[in-house]
């Protein structure tokens, strides 16, 4: 069973910059999509960013601009990078990939999240 673990969230200021990272257990060369999801409380989670396997890459209207996905196949890790941070970008962030990691297929698998919070 391939885990994701995301890192790299915390409290930043209004304005600011971070970048989080998604770190697979297992090889993620299959996955296609990966992709970064949001969700606050008493909302549905929603997607953020993704990127296939071929790096084409697709964004919310809300970071459109402000934002970049990137993957790195050796390292088994996709990146947000996120810039120009605003309150409204507080949420726990979700890392999620579908495809096949060696020979198992994963409809969907979810990390445990990083809380990300932008102070005004």
């Amino acid at each position: 069973q391939v885990q994701l673990v995301e890192s790299g969230g915390g409290l930043v200021q209004s304005g600011g910059s971070l970048r989080l990272s998604c770190v697979a257990s297992g090889s993620i060369s299959g996955f296609t999509p990966m992709g970064w999801y949001r969700q606050t409380p008493g909302k549905q989670r929603e997607l953020v960013a993704s990127i296939t396997s071929d790096g084409s890459t697709n964004y919310a209207e809300s970071v459109k601009g402000r934002s970049t996905i990137s993957r790195v196949n050796a390292k088994n890790t996709v990146y947000l990078e996120m810039n120009s941070l605003n309150p409204e970008d507080t949420a726990v962030y979700y890392c999620n990939a579908r495809g096949f990691s060696g020979i198992r297929y994963y409809s969907s698998l979810w990390g445990q999240g990083t809380q990300v919070t932008v102070a005004s």
